[in-house]
């Protein structure tokens, strides 16, 4: 069968379409083809077919527009058997690939609606405008496709109530890729690695980085130079060794050299119930984890031994929770524990199954 994955937003390596999803199908038998807009040309990696429909626009408007057009076409010319979407802003596509006589799967990744009332760029009345609005969206749009795939249970619980065909695939980390046998000898450092933004908690982090004994290696891109500007004036910037956006080789040397893994995202509606990809990633390495203290984040750090929960908007206690790992030497304790947690209860294999089988489904 030819699956075509469509993506209007991710980059072509993201971790989750390309890494975890075209891979395994492309290693089960499936003939793989993804459609992006990253202006980067067609390419063929590891047996997937990656089709480009060009840069993306910058304007989301305009990406709304006509780039989710451009990457429906290219879609279509393929003449899939099943299509596999990635962005709301694809759903209206995704219903005429219905009328089309496709089979179509939506993937949600994240929880829309909760996560449109933490965008900075609009104001409050939009925000829960577009809130209501794209929740009778996904609300209307979801039963009519044959499949969904969501990256938490939370979501599952939501769109279970609009198509009984959906199916939790937890955004779990790979086995092997972030693998070290590296525990002694890590460096006076901890580590963040993923997007960074306002509402990921940057700005109580960087402040945390005036009170601690060490370093905090930051990896990965800015979501807006304000904020960039905003922290990097921040006494605690001193402390900071800012890497920018890494591949995959260096994230593996970064959290090799690290003695913990830090997730501090701020207590916004769409992170309180999310499972973001670096806890699993961090715990793959043998990285004691720093996380918020949501109930749900608590229920896999602190009840599997592998970390320590803090108040993401207390620098003080940040700092604090730093410090206990930066004045000694690394936790191979909890280290131990955080990889034992990923190899048992949090690796990709398993989901990997999960949606292979269902895939198996729509034949």
């Amino acid at each position: 069968m030819h699956v075509c994955h469509l993506t209007s937003v991710h980059p072509r390596n993201d971790t989750r379409i390309f890494l975890k999803q075209c891979l395994s199908l492309s290693k089960s038998g499936f003939t793989v083809s993804l459609i992006v807009a990253d202006g980067l040309g067609n390419d063929n990696k590891k047996g997937v077919n990656i089709l480009d429909v060009g840069l993306k626009h910058k304007f989301r408007l305009f990406r709304f527009l006509f780039t989710t057009r451009k990457v429906y076409k290219k879609g279509l010319s393929i003449n899939a058997d099943i299509y596999h979407f990635h962005d709301p802003e694809l759903i209206y596509f995704g219903l005429l690939l219905k009328v089309c006589g496709k089979k179509v799967i939506y993937d949600v990744h994240e929880d829309l609606p909760r996560q449109i009332k933490s965008k900075p760029y609009l104001g409050f009345f939009a925000k829960y405008f577009f809130s209501i609005f794209l929740e009778l969206i996904e609300k209307f749009a979801s039963p009519i496709f044959d499949l969904i795939f969501t990256a938490t249970p939370f979501i599952t619980k939501r769109f279970k109530a609009y198509n009984i065909n959906t199916v939790n695939i937890n955004n779990y980390a790979l086995k092997g890729e972030l693998e070290s046998e590296q525990y002694h000898n890590r460096k006076n450092q901890v580590c963040y690695v993923g997007g960074v933004s306002e509402i990921r908690g940057i700005n109580f982090l960087v402040k945390a980085c005036e009170y601690i004994d060490g370093i905090l290696v930051l990896a990965g891109a800015f979501k807006s130079e304000k904020t960039k500007n905003e922290v990097q004036r921040l006494t605690g910037w001193k402390n900071v060794r800012y890497l920018g956006h890494i591949d995959r080789n260096t994230m593996k040397k970064v959290l090799s050299e690290s003695k913990a893994g830090i997730v501090t995202f701020l207590p916004k509606p769409n992170h309180i119930n999310a499972q973001p990809n670096k806890i699993f990633e961090y715990m793959s390495a043998s990285l004691p984890i720093i996380c918020s203290d949501f109930p749900l984040w608590k229920k896999i750090v602190k009840n599997n031994k592998c970390g320590v929960e803090v108040d993401p908007t207390s620098p003080k206690q940040i700092a604090s929770a730093i410090n206990d790992f930066l004045r000694q030497d690394y936790n191979s304790k909890m280290g131990e524990n955080a990889k034992k947690t990923f190899e048992n209860f949090y690796n990709w294999s398993s989901e990997e199954m999960k949606m292979i089988n269902e895939y198996k489904k729509l034949k």
